[in-house]
């Protein structure tokens, strides 16, 4: 049985589908309306990169690191803030952020599908103490992705 079967067929249908969308952006586009928290399209999916890279290194890390997992947390206290602007994503090429972005969640799909099953309950200490297993953080992504790109789809009605 494929425990997290769902959860990858989410997060590759999601990445076909949007895919086809950003590239109908222009890059001007990306980056003139910024959502609630004063964040561009381009910087939307920068975030997402971000936010699959995180995954992709904390569910390894879940899978060999002494339990609880006490990796850093990109994303609470302001962190992913910072990393959008150390990365500059507003100047980064439209086309090349898509295929990153595309690539890196096809990658994250294939790193679950390899997930070590005794690992599940293995748990990541975030920066606001809070204890999350590899299995819950899995179950969440495509969550947390459809969350952003909802945002970005609000932008490109605007």
């Amino acid at each position: 049985m494929d425990k997290f079967s769902d959860t990858r067929k989410k997060i590759l249908q999601l990445t076909k589908e949007w895919e086809g969308m950003l590239l109908t952006l222009n890059n001007a586009d990306t980056i003139k309306r910024q959502n609630s928290q004063k964040r561009t399209i381009k910087q939307i999916v920068g975030h997402l990169i971000d936010s699959a890279s995180n995954n992709t290194h904390r569910i390894i890390h879940l899978q060999y690191q002494k339990n609880p997992c006490d990796y850093p947390d990109y994303a609470n206290l302001g962190n992913n803030d910072r990393w959008i602007a150390i990365q500059n994503y507003n100047n980064e090429e439209w086309l090349d952020l898509i295929q990153l972005w595309k690539y890196s969640n096809i990658h994250l799909a294939h790193v679950i599908q390899n997930i070590n099953l005794d690992c599940l309950r293995n748990e990541w200490i975030s920066a606001l103490n809070e204890k999350v297993t590899l299995e819950d953080m899995v179950i969440d992504y495509p969550r947390h992705l459809k969350l952003h790109l909802s945002e970005i789809e609000e932008l490109m009605r605007d």
